[in-house]
């Protein structure tokens, strides 16, 4: 048994009984066969409504994910000396930067925006993107240091209860930020606290229900983010002519208010606990969930025909997952893979909306249509993703996203390029979507919120790069729509060398992953 795997499913003979006390076949003593014959043949409503729960924590993410593209926008200026030239009028997409001081003004009030605020209208790319760059580098370290503790010693139900806590304390501490240097430092804090939002709660409710459920269950967390993504310029829109920081506050409290609810109402993932050796407390998750049912001697049957090692977690290494993802050469190649193909994803997926200021239009119509393209996005995913293989579906996403960004800098036209730019928008969303469901299918239990959390590191490190080159796409716009166009297409090619699991059961150990390769093999061999 591989480190951090502590359960040893017991293959016998023997029957066992489901939730509702019936007989079962043998193989239903696996953890997987056990957990299916209760949260999905049975399945109660009160374990999809508590799925669905979690799963809002996308709302949170995505609002301070594309925050700044508000907060820190460019506000629009015009001349108020005849020195000024009405040339220069930011219509024209110049800056006053150079000109003379009191020959112009910004239309709206300075407070609205950071540029505005602070003066930064002179300042170079690099500073004028560092606050959102600093946001996507928390993601990425945060990431890097917290996600193995949600398959390891947290869990996922604590590690989203800490996440969304972290990302709302520090979104509310922003709002105070007195100087450029301390608003990336707190945007910085808040990417580290969000880093893990997404994954804990995509993972979390994932496990509680069955495969039945599962791909509409994923689902939600896709139209939770729409929601977030789309309530953002409206809450920006209502604000409008108020200080860029009170923006800050109404997407944080609620956030705050979240997590509460979550620490004391949701219960731990049934199937992380059984993997850590901690069976009583899995047992005891189930009947939570089946409080309206008498049903609490038929649950403890059920489990017991597996053989757990009780407190097998004591020992486990915070990196155990790690660990195990990197000693196995196949693992290590799907991790590779969706972690390429994540980069190039997530270049476009966080890049087409911060850089929707460069075509022209109004700032918040154009974030409207982004968010209304997260929409349909999870819509043709919920309509596609049991009918077609995960590899080919989520490769042509990527190469459309990839040809739709290149149309940008073909296309002169307004109306097209912004038509083009929500065509490549949606089709990075649908990918990602897809491939967020094929990782959780590609990986078992026991490294699955590791695994997923890499590959979201990967998506957030194509949003850290995705800032600097909106800002210099504002002179040359190939090097932000054609960079994207290039990257996205050639790294959706990677996901063309991993396995289909289009229909299959998901795994809880690396052993049981292997055993079923080694199956599709042999019967694949004439």
């Amino acid at each position: 048994m591989a480190d951090g795997a502590p359960l040893l499913p017991c293959y016998n003979s023997s029957e066992s009984l489901d939730g509702l006390g019936n007989l079962l076949p043998a193989e239903s003593t696996t953890i997987d066969g056990t957990l299916e014959s209760y949260v999905d043949g049975n399945c109660r409503s009160s374990q999809v409504l508590q799925a669905i729960f979690v799963s809002l924590a996308w709302v949170f993410d995505a609002q301070q994910t594309f925050i700044s593209v508000f907060t820190d926008a460019e506000p629009a200026w015009h001349c108020t000396a005849v020195r000024c030239s009405s040339s220069s009028s930011s219509s024209s997409g110049s800056t006053p930067c150079g000109l003379p001081p009191g020959s112009w003004a910004w239309d709206s009030p300075a407070h609205t925006s950071v540029v505005s605020e602070w003066s930064l209208q002179c300042a170079g790319s690099a500073v004028v993107g560092l606050p959102a760059s600093a946001y996507f580098a928390g993601c990425l370290i945060g990431g890097l240091l917290l996600s193995t503790l949600a398959d390891t010693v947290l869990g996922r139900k604590t590690m989203l209860f800490l996440s969304c806590f972290t990302m709302s304390l520090s979104a509310a501490l922003t709002a105070v930020s007195p100087n450029l240097w301390a608003y990336a430092a707190m945007r910085f804090l808040c990417g580290c606290g969000r880093a893990t939002v997404g994954t804990s709660s995509l993972v979390l409710s994932t496990e509680m229900v069955g495969k039945r459920w599962r791909e509409k269950v994923s689902i939600s967390s896709f139209f939770s983010f729409t929601l977030g993504f789309l309530s953002l310029p409206a809450v920006a829109y209502l604000n409008r002519g108020a200080s860029w920081r009170t923006l800050y506050l109404w997407t944080s409290i609620p956030c705050f208010f979240y997590s509460v609810l979550i620490y004391f109402r949701i219960n731990e993932s049934p199937r992380w606990l059984l993997v850590r050796g901690r069976r009583d407390e899995a047992i005891q998750a189930l009947k939570s969930m089946a409080a309206a049912n008498d049903r609490n001697n038929a649950i403890t049957s059920s489990f017991s025909k597996l053989i757990v090692e009780e407190n097998a977690s004591v020992d486990v290494d915070v990196f155990s997952a790690m660990k195990m993802l990197w000693k196995k050469n196949w693992a290590l190649r799907r991790l590779l893979a969706t972690m390429i193909a994540g980069f190039g994803l997530g270049l476009v997926y966080y890049g087409m909306p911060l850089n929707v200021g460069n075509l022209g239009c109004d700032l918040y119509l154009s974030v409207t249509f982004n968010a209304l393209a997260e929409l349909p996005s999870s819509l043709i995913t919920l309509f596609l993703v049991g009918r077609v293989n995960r590899r080919s579906s989520t490769v042509a996403f990527a190469t459309a996203s990839g040809a739709f960004s290149l149309a940008c800098v073909a296309v002169t036209a307004g109306p097209w390029q912004m038509a083009a730019e929500v065509a490549s928008f949606f089709s990075a969303c649908t990918a990602f979507n897809l491939l967020l469901i094929y990782c959780i299918e590609l990986f078992p239990t026991c490294v699955r919120n590791s695994a997923i959390a890499m590959l979201r590191q990967a998506v957030v490190l194509g949003g850290v790069l995705a800032p600097i080159l909106v800002v210099e796409g504002r002179k040359r716009s190939f090097v932000s729509f054609g960079v994207f166009g290039v990257v996205v297409c050639s790294c959706g090619m990677f996901v063309a060398c991993l396995p289909e699991t289009r229909g299959r059961n998901m795994c809880d150990t690396m052993e049981e992953e292997e055993s079923k390769q080694m199956a599709n093999t042999s019967s694949n061999t004439p």
